[in-house]
């Protein structure tokens, strides 16, 4: 008669016949659940190395392939490339235009005047190699020596020019007043009859600092495309000093201005009234000429009308009547004459 027992740890069934034997029966399928196992172990150990070796380069990137440690091989065509598995490492280095914001710095020019300067710089990697070996891949290196070399530059230029340079090279333009023959007028030499203003290109502040950094690119292998001046300010404790000094000096040029437009038109004035004057006289003089020509032609032709006996007793009749005429004014117009009144005779008949 067999009996049966169950193990609880491995589930099998024990057998025992009638002969004292004992048969052990194992469970079938377990054979196959090891495969699958080892086939799945396999499959993840190949994803994993599949994963490992692929190296995905984006647009915006360089990837460098190192070797132990040394850089094999520099990627920097976008696309699917592949490396040696724990064998080779890849760093990433960005390709795209990067911008840096420098803090806020103090600089003193060559009059002693401190000046803020806040600027910002655009800069790219252009040899990923160089910018590896000198910088360590790290964007973080680049910028501070970023910030130490154009702070240097831009310490230097400043330093070497004065305050009032600084603030008119800042947008490259200048307007200076200048007279007909292109000579620069200043202070007490300014003349507003003969002055212009002329706007005249010059070097600007950004091309002075990136005229002194052109060696970054074959240092470090990277490029700083341009270097822009966000603000130029004065430090808040001396700001109202200047501002006053400004308005002074302002004011002395307005004052200068005044004194002379007013001397100008006192000049046009008196030129004026001269002028006038001699006009006057000249006209005074032809009237008193046309006058006294007038006069002696008047005399002429009495003269010539009191020569001719016919013509001489119409004048009298007529100057009769104008004396008459005068003398006949306001509501009286009554007039006594006398019998040898020249007027009665004429009415009369007998003159």
């Amino acid at each position: 008669m067999a009996n049966y027992t169950e193990n609880s740890n491995v589930q099998n069934f024990e057998r025992y016949n009638s002969d004292g034997t004992k048969k052990k029966e194992k469970k079938s399928g377990k054979g196959g659940k090891k495969l699958g196992v080892l086939l799945g172990v396999f499959l993840v150990i190949g994803v994993f190395l599949l994963a490992n070796c692929m190296v995905v380069t984006k647009q915006n990137q360089f990837k460098l392939i190192r070797q132990f440690g040394r850089v094999d091989r520099v990627v920097s065509v976008p696309g699917l490339s592949f490396k040696l598995p724990f064998v080779e490492s890849v760093d990433t280095v960005p390709k795209e235009l990067l911008l840096y914001d420098l803090p806020a710095s103090d600089v003193i020019t060559s009059d002693k005047k401190t000046m803020i300067v806040d600027s910002y710089v655009l800069w790219r990697v252009t040899d990923p190699l160089r910018f590896a070996q000198t910088l360590s891949c790290s964007v973080q290196n680049a910028e501070g020596r970023i910030d130490a070399i154009v702070y240097n530059a831009t310490k230097n230029t400043i330093s070497n020019m004065k305050q009032d340079e600084v603030i008119r090279s800042r947008d490259g333009k200048m307007t200076i007043t200048v007279d007909e023959s292109g000579t620069e007028l200043t202070g007490n030499d300014l003349d507003l009859s003969e002055a212009r203003e002329e706007v005249i290109e010059i070097t600007s502040l950004t091309e002075e600092v990136m005229g002194q950094i052109n060696h970054v690119e074959d240092q470090y292998g990277i490029e700083l495309v341009a270097v822009e001046v966000k603000k130029l300010d004065l430090p808040d404790d001396n700001k109202q000093a200047v501002y006053n000094r400004m308005i002074s000096e302002r004011g002395n040029i307005a004052a200068q201005y005044t004194a002379e437009g007013k001397s100008e038109a006192k000049m046009i004035e008196n030129t004026t009234d001269k002028e006038v004057s001699i006009m006057l006289s000249d006209a005074q003089a032809k009237a008193e000429a046309t006058i006294a020509e007038g006069e002696a032609e008047y005399m002429r032709i009495l003269s010539g009308a009191y020569a001719d006996p016919e013509k001489s007793d119409f004048y009298s009749y007529v100057r009769a009547l104008d004396a008459l005429k005068e003398s006949v004014s306001g509501d009286n117009k009554t007039v006594i004459l006398t019998e040898d009144s020249p007027i009665t005779q004429i009415f009369n008949g007998r003159y």
